[in-house]
């Protein structure tokens, strides 16, 4: 085989031919190099454009890739947080969701916009049954604390998240009524 003189041994090219340990390294990289997260969810273009302001939540833990997760966006208030969005509507106060179908591989990037920058409220629900209303029993729950949120009402400065004017990171472990206990992470 033709070695391609000293330029051939420099780029990995054997008589214009990558050699197969070129190959091989280039495998290697492409493999320890950490995937980007598709981001989900209908306001996407938010987050992977920069524009903001938005939310860009990494979700962790689920239990399993049945039904769909949502993102709930609230005031940063105790009347408004966890308050049904028709409610919401009626008052004239902002709220947003997105829903998208549970990926597989454990973990979700979803993105969310946010009428302003300033303080809100943010709820990550994983829907396992399917129907409209949370499900105690099968349903999880998660918010930018890493608190447990055990056997009580989930509580507001579990769910405060300051914006900015771009795109605010943060990270959700997922929740699930684990016995006597209450809710806390599945693993």
């Amino acid at each position: 085989m033709a070695t391609g003189g000293a330029t051939g041994r420099a780029t990995g090219r054997a008589g214009g031919r990558l050699t197969a340990a070129a190959v091989a390294a280039a495998c290697a990289l492409l493999a320890a190099a950490p995937a980007a997260a598709q981001v989900l969810g209908s306001d996407a273009a938010a987050c992977n454009g920069g524009q903001g302001p938005a939310i860009r939540a990494t979700i962790t833990g689920l239990k399993d890739t049945k039904g769909a997760l949502k993102l709930e966006l609230y005031p940063a208030n105790e009347e408004d947080f966890l308050a049904g969005d028709d409610d919401l509507a009626r008052r004239g106060k902002p709220f947003r969701r997105i829903s998208v179908g549970v990926p597989a591989g454990g973990t979700a990037v979803m993105c969310i916009r946010v009428p302003q920058p300033g303080r809100w409220a943010l709820f990550a629900g994983h829907d396992r049954d399917g129907k409209p209303k949370f499900n105690f029993w099968s349903d999880g729950a998660g918010f930018p604390s890493a608190r447990k949120i055990g056997r009580s009402r989930p509580k507001l400065e579990d769910a405060l998240i300051d914006v900015g004017p771009g795109v605010t990171h943060t990270t959700i472990r997922m929740q699930y009524l684990r016995g006597l206990g209450g809710f806390s992470p599945a693993s």
